[in-house]
C-alpha cells in the first residue's frame, strides 16, 4: 500500500496520456485508475483515518486538523491531546483518532503489519509488526511546527509559528546564543540549549558550535546543514532530545540564520513515537537521522518569506530521499503482511506552489514568472510515479499492490469570512465595544456567548452555542436540529458577487452526513465550498474579520482540497483487477482484510473492491 498524499485526478489523467508516469500507467493498463471517494472534509488527518479504520469521521472522531472544548471554546489539536490525571505521574499523548484500524484486526488475526507515517497513528497503535507515526507527530514544543530566525535586525517580527532571536553580531567575533526547546508546563518559561555561531575561514560558511552531536556543524550560505542533535535539561532526572536542521541565508554582513523546527530525537524521543518504542531507534541506524514530526516539509518558512521556494524544494527533495530510504529497508526485511508507507510532499508543495500554475491567482501580484516553480507539481507526481516502480520491484504474482491518494486538490483564490457571514446573519455577535476585524481577536475570544447562536473554527464547518454542551450555550437543544437546517439552507448557495459565481455549493447538517458513536463531535454544519473558494484564515481561527465576506487570499498557501468532496476525489489504483464504479475510502480496509482472507470489522462500512 502506497500513499501518495493529494494526487489530483485531473493532473494524473492527462499525465498518464502523455506517457508521463509510466509505473502508474502499467497498473491502469492491468486493473484500471478510479477515482475514490474521499472524506468530508477533504483533510489529511480525516481521509486517512478513514482509510485505516473504514468508517466515516462519526466512526473515528477525527473532523479536522483544529478542535475545540466546547465547555471552555478553548482552541487546541484536533489529532491528538495531552492529558496528566495525576501530578505525580507524566503527562500522556492520547489519539483523538478512534475505533478499529486494519492492522489491529490483522493483528488480532496474527498477521504482521508494518506502517511508516500513516496520520493520525500518534501515539503509535500496538500492533503485531513496526509502526512509525505520522502527521500529529508534534515538534519539540507540542505544536505542529515552530521554527527559529535569527537576526541582527531589531524591528523583526516573528510571523506564523515562529520565534526570532535577535542577534549581536558585529561582524566578527563569536555569537552567543540559544535554541528554543519545550515549555516548562508549570512556569511556561522556555528550556534553552546554548549554541555558538562563528565565521568559518571560508567565505559563506557558519560553524555552529554546542554540547550536542556534532559539536561542531558547518552550515553553507543557501543550503540546509545535516541534523543537530541536542539536549534541553527540564529537571534533575530528565532531559528532551531534538534534532534541528540549519538553513544560512547570509552570513555577511550579518548572521541570517533559519532554524527548522526541532523535530523529537528519534533514538530518544520526547513520548514515544513507533511500537515497539525502538523501532524509529532502529530505522534511525539503519538509514540515518530524520524527521519526525508530522509535517517535515516546513511551509511556514515560506508563508513567513524566510525561505525561498527553491531551498523548500530543496527540503522536499530531502522529505523524498528520507522516506524512500525508509520503505526501501523495510520492503527488504518484509517476508509477508501488510506494508505502508505515506509520501506526503506531493500534498505539501500543491499547497505552496499551486499559485504557478495560475498567473492569475491573487497571490502571484507583483511576482515575475518562475516556469520551473510551475512545473514542480508535475516534477513530485512523477517522483511519486519511481516510488510505485521502486516498490514494483518488491511485487510477486502473490502481492496485491495499491496505490491511493486521499483527495485531490483545487485552488484557493478566494476566502470566505464564515464568522462574518454569521455575524451579519444576526447570529454571531461580538463582546461589547468590539467591532469586527483585529480588535475581535482570534481563538473566540472576541465573541459575546450571551448574544451568540452560531460560530466558526477550523476548516470544515461551523458550530451551535448548545445549552449543556457549549459552557455558556444559548440555543435550547430542542432548537438544535431546525436551527442546523436553517443556516444550511441559507449557506447553500452563498455568492461572491466579485467574481460572479457561486462559493458555498451547499451546507449539510451534520445527521446528514456522519454517523457513529462520535458523531455528536463533528461540526453542526459541514459547509461544502466551491473549488477556488474556501474558509478564511481569519474564521479557521475563530476571528472575525471585517470587511466583505469574500477576499482574496494573497498568502503562498494557494491550493487547497477543503472544498466539497464530490469535487476533490483522490487517486485509486491496483495491480489486480477490481470495482471502480462507486470506490470510496471506507472499502479500502474491507478490501485490505479480504486480501488476507481475514472478515471485515463489525463496524465498517465499506465493502471489498475486489470484484
Amino acid at each position: 500500500m502506497i500513499g501518495l498524499d493529494g494526487l489530483e485526478p485531473s493532473l494524473v489523467e492527462p499525465m498518464l496520456a502523455r506517457g508521463e508516469l509510466p509505473h502508474l500507467a502499467r497498473l491502469a493498463e492491468e486493473a484500471g485508475l478510479a477515482r475514490v471517494a474521499t472524506t468530508a472534509p477533504a483533510q489529511t488527518p480525516v481521509a486517512w483515518s478513514t482509510f485505516a479504520t473504514g468508517v466515516n469521521p462519526g466512526g473515528h472522531g477525527v473532523f479536522d486538523f483544529l478542535r475545540r472544548d466546547p465547555k471552555t471554546y478553548r482552541i487546541d489539536s484536533g489529532l491528538n491531546h495531552y492529558e496528566q490525571k495525576n501530578p505525580l505521574l507524566p503527562p500522556k499523548a492520547v489519539n483523538q483518532r478512534r475505533g478499529t484500524t486494519v492492522w489491529d484486526l490483522l493483528s488480532a488475526a496474527g498477521v504482521p503489519s508494518t506502517i511508516l507515517r500513516c496520520p493520525c497513528s500518534y501515539p503509535p497503535d500496538r500492533l503485531r509488526g513496526s509502526l512509525l507515526a505520522g502527521m500529529g507527530v508534534p515538534d519539540l514544543r507540542g505544536g505542529f511546527g515552530t521554527s527559529t530566525y535569527y537576526t541582527a535586525d531589531p524591528d523583526s517580527r516573528a510571523g506564523e509559528s515562529e520565534h526570532v532571536v535577535t542577534l549581536v553580531d558585529d561582524g566578527r567575533g563569536p555569537i552567543a546564543t540559544r535554541l528554543i526547546g519545550p515549555r516548562n508546563p508549570k512556569t511556561r518559561a522556555d528550556h534553552h540549549a546554548e549554541i555558538q555561531l562563528v565565521r568559518a575561514a571560508e567565505p559563506g560558511v557558519l560553524t555552529i558550535r554546542s554540547a550536542g552531536e556534532p559539536r561542531e556543524l558547518l552550515v553553507r550560505e543557501g543550503e540546509w546543514s545535516g541534523w543537530l542533535k541536542v539536549k534541553f535539561k527540564l529537571g534533575p532526572l530528565q532531559s528532551a532530545h531534538g534534532v534541528v536542521r540549519f538553513l544560512l541565508i547570509r552570513r555577511d554582513p550579518t548572521i541570517v540564520l533559519y532554524a527548522s523546527p526541532i523535530n523529537f530525537d528519534p533514538s530518544a524521543p520526547l513520548f514515544p513515537i513507533s511500537s515497539p518504542p525502538e523501532f524509529a531507534r532502529k530505522l534511525a541506524e539503519g538509514v540515518g537521522r530524520f524527521h519526525t514530526a508530522g509535517f517535515v516539509e516546513d511551509h511556514n518558512g515560506v508563508i513567513n518569506e524566510r525561505i525561498s521556494e527553491e531551498q523548500f524544494l530543496a527540503q522536499c527533495d530531502d522529505a523524498w530521499r528520507e522516506r524512500r530510504a525508509m520503505m526501501e529497508h523495510e520492503l527488504g526485511r518484509l517476508d509477508s503482511g501488510l506494508f505502508y508507507c505515506l509520501f506526503d510532499t506531493p500534498d505539501r508543495v500543491q499547497h505552496m506552489l499551486w499559485r504557478f500554475r495560475e498567473p492569475e491567482h491573487p497571490a502571484n501580484r507583483g511576482r515575475p514568472e518562475a516556469p520551473a516553480l510551475a512545473a514542480a507539481i508535475e516534477d513530485h507526481y512523477r517522483r511519486g510515479d519511481a516510488v510505485v516502480g521502486q516498490t514494483l520491484d518488491h511485487v510477486d504474482d502473490r502481492t496485491l499492490l495499491i496505490v491511493l491518494s486521499d483527495h485531490g486538490f483545487s485552488s484557493f483564490q478566494r476566502q470566505f469570512h464564515l464568522n462574518s457571514w454569521l455575524l451579519r446573519e444576526g447570529l454571531l455577535a461580538l463582546k461589547p465595544g468590539l467591532a469586527p476585524g483585529q480588535a475581535a481577536g482570534e481563538f473566540l475570544h472576541g465573541i459575546d456567548w450571551e448574544n451568540t447562536q452560531a460560530y466558526a473554527m477550523g476548516l470544515s464547518g461551523l458550530f451551535l452555542n448548545l445549552q449543556g454542551r457549549e459552557g455558556r450555550g444559548i440555543v435550547r437543544p430542542e432548537d438544535a436540529a431546525s436551527l442546523r437546517r436553517a443556516i444550511a439552507e441559507k449557506l447553500g448557495g452563498v455568492r461572491d458577487d466579485d467574481r460572479g459565481r457561486v462559493a458555498v455549493r451547499s451546507a449539510r447538517p451534520r445527521e446528514s452526513v456522519y454517523s457513529g458513536p462520535h458523531a455528536d463531535e463533528a461540526p453542526d454544519v459541514i459547509v461544502d465550498y466551491a473549488p477556488g473558494h474556501r474558509v478564511s484564515w481569519s474564521s479557521s481561527m475563530g476571528g472575525v474579520a471585517d470587511g466583505p465576506l469574500h477576499e482574496d487570499n494573497v498568502k503562498k498557501w494557494s491550493g487547497d482540497h477543503c472544498i466539497d468532496p464530490a469535487a476533490t476525489p483522490g487517486v485509486l489504483l491496483m495491480n489486480r483487477p477490481f470495482r471502480r464504479e462507486g470506490a470510496s475510502l471506507v472499502d479500502l480496509a474491507p478490501t485490505i482484510l479480504d486480501a488476507f482472507g481475514v472478515e471485515k470489522g463489525p463496524l465498517m462500512e465499506g465493502s471489498t473492491l475486489k470484484p
